[in-house]
């Protein structure tokens, strides 16, 4: 009993350290939010304008050249959508809110009528708690989107440095990986630069093909929201597009806002097709699009994804449940890493097979016989 009290009482010490650990960690990614968060969306950046990148220094562009072809070139690629859809949401939103409020005035009808008979004060009531709580989660995402960042520190002052980190992360990122093995020395160095260099490769795999799956969701989203005329067609295509960066919880928002458009400007009818197109689309990525296009190297089970985005999204908002899957990928790799050392450490080297001793050769069970 004794050992086992011991043992027990050691295991809760270890977890009781694991726990102080991880909450200093998280008050010091708080504390430095606003350092991590730069480099944390530059790195994103740096991962899908890496490729184009590449090509350009292999075409013997000089890398700082390349690096500011692909910043202009995001940045002109971002500039032309915003400009896209503007002008559409600043037409069509003032019609869509009158149908909003038509369609409001005919579901309070249809509630007070038979079967439901609701009285006025009931859906009164429950209209004032919708309405404040869309006002508090407006409030909440609109601070949450960089939560953490001080005051003195504005969104714009926050992209500039994005781009400026995504700048110099493209031009002398392939010096990074020297640099840190000369630093750490050539026995953890070399581990290290392995881990590193396998994190980059998950990393930008799974952006690369995430923004590649939510490129052809948006299209055939909006295709579908074009032909049936339902307003904002390119806001909510976009929308998709960035949802799909958010696994499960974005396109189940995304489809959700874009249902609801085209309740409030088009019927009934027109949403119930509008659902089914989501539907299908949905189905085609799920069974076709993520299993041939997402790389196998995650190996991430679909609930620890959405606790991963989940417990992002509580903490730090949109940010951090858009940073959530790729943190959790990186963390599987540094531990699977780490297995991949445990067993090469304590698995005994195969068993050399027995060669034949050369003629003449005395086996050491052997010993030699008098010659008459």
């Amino acid at each position: 009993m004794g050992a086992g009290v011991l043992w027990m009482a050691k295991w809760a010490l270890s977890i009781v350290a694991i726990a102080a650990g991880t909450w200093v960690i998280g008050f010091l990614v708080a504390k430095l939010w606003v350092v991590i968060l730069p480099v944390a969306l530059a790195t994103v950046v740096a991962t899908v304008l890496w490729p184009p990148v590449r090509w350009l220094i292999a075409h013997r562009l000089p890398p700082a050249a390349a690096a500011l072809t692909a910043v202009v070139g995001f940045l002109g690629v971002l500039s032309g959508v915003i400009a896209l859809i503007v002008p559409s949401v600043v037409d069509q939103a003032p019609e869509l809110a009158d149908k909003a409020s038509t369609g409001i005035n005919q579901v309070r009808d249809w509630l007070q009528g038979p079967p439901l008979r609701i009285r006025e004060e009931q859906l009164d009531s429950a209209v004032d708690s919708i309405i404040s709580r869309l006002q508090s989660s407006s409030e909440q995402i609109a601070t949450g989107v960089f939560s953490g960042v001080s005051t003195a520190t504005s969104m714009l002052v926050t992209a500039s440095l994005v781009l400026v980190l995504t700048f110099f992360f493209l031009k002398d990122g392939a010096r990074f990986l020297p640099w840190i093995h000369d630093v750490v020395g050539p026995r953890g160095g070399t581990h290290l630069e392995e881990v590193l260099r396998r994190v980059w490769v998950v990393l930008g795999g799974f952006i690369r093909t995430q923004a590649l799956v939510s490129l052809i969701d948006a299209v055939l989203i909006g295709a579908g929201l074009v032909i049936l005329g339902v307003p904002l067609a390119l806001v909510l295509a976009v929308i998709t597009f960035l949802g799909g960066f958010v696994p499960m919880v974005g396109a189940f928002v995304a489809g959700a806002l874009a249902v609801l458009v085209a309740l409030v400007g088009n019927g009934f009818v027109t949403a119930l097709i509008v659902l089914g197109v989501i539907v299908a689309v949905q189905q085609l990525e799920g069974n076709v699009l993520q299993p041939v296009l997402q790389s196998r190297s995650m190996k991430l089970h679909a609930a620890i994804v959405l606790l991963a985005v989940i417990a992002g999204g509580s903490l730090y908002g949109i940010v951090g449940a858009f940073l959530a899957v790729p943190v959790v990928a990186m963390a599987a790799v540094v531990l699977r890493y780490i297995g991949e050392q445990v067993d090469a450490a304590t698995t005994a080297p195969p068993k050399q097979p027995d060669r034949p001793a050369p003629p003449g050769t005395i086996e050491p069970h052997e010993t030699a016989e008098p010659q008459e």
